[in-house]
């Protein structure tokens, strides 16, 4: 169970996905507006939030940059945008998945599910830090620093990040980033993985064609490598 924010004006819709988010056992806790949910998003710490972008006060990818600027909570975006163009910027600006509407509940609720893992603790199961040359990674604290400075990483990046640097020396592919990482057998628009790599690339200092910890096996996948 879990306390979603459902951020969506439409009526009809936010009672529709009230119901079946309920049924599934979990608390909604609704909004009609960005202003209302930045506030609930500080004051009352959601597990999730479902961000509709068509809301009447904000436009919904400045309300979710908002919700970034004071919280790290899971957001979905559900949105009618479905250009590659959109959809890399709402990644970009802190969104961890999308819908494209229309949708079920039966869709919502798996990527609901799916956020939820990733953004599950594993206290047991994750080293306390990881140190690649100047790179220094603390998995439970979600924080990493390159050479004594923070990285400004969106969840996403932190997760790929930690992932790749878990398996240094190794060539982890698009395929097993998808399904680790994603939790999903496919997200749709699969140069996604590679717009993330590429942010990446640009917060560690480097660039492909000039890479320091994050080097492309061309047909294959990414490889986290120490630099020293």
């Amino acid at each position: 169970m879990a306390m979603i924010l459902l951020v969506e004006d439409d009526r009809n819709i936010a009672a529709a996905l009230t119901r079946a988010l309920t049924d599934a056992g979990h608390v909604v806790r609704p909004a009609g507006h960005a202003a209302e949910a930045l506030r609930i998003v500080s004051t009352e710490r959601p597990n999730l939030v479902i961000l509709d972008l068509g809301l009447p006060d904000i436009d919904g990818a400045d309300a979710l940059r908002m919700i970034r600027s004071v919280s790290d909570v899971p957001v979905i975006v559900a949105t009618a945008r479905r250009s590659e163009t959109d959809i890399i910027s709402l990644l970009g600006a802190g969104a961890d998945d999308y819908v494209t509407k229309p949708f079920s509940g039966g869709h919502i609720l798996a990527r609901i599910d799916a956020v939820l893992r990733r953004a599950r603790p594993t206290a047991n199961e994750t080293p306390p830090s990881i140190s690649v040359g100047e790179l220094t990674i603390r998995p439970r604290q979600r924080l990493a620093e390159l050479g004594g400075q923070p990285l400004q990483l969106t969840r996403r990046e932190f997760d790929v990040l930690a992932y790749l640097a878990e398996r240094v020396g190794q060539v982890v592919s698009r395929r097993e980033l998808m399904n680790e990482v994603w939790h999903q057998a496919q997200i749709g628009e699969e140069q996604t993985i590679d717009v993330h790599i590429s942010w990446l690339r640009r917060k560690l200092g480097e660039t492909a064609a000039r890479p320091r910890f994050l080097r492309t096996v061309r047909g294959v996948g990414v490889m986290m490598v120490d630099p020293r």
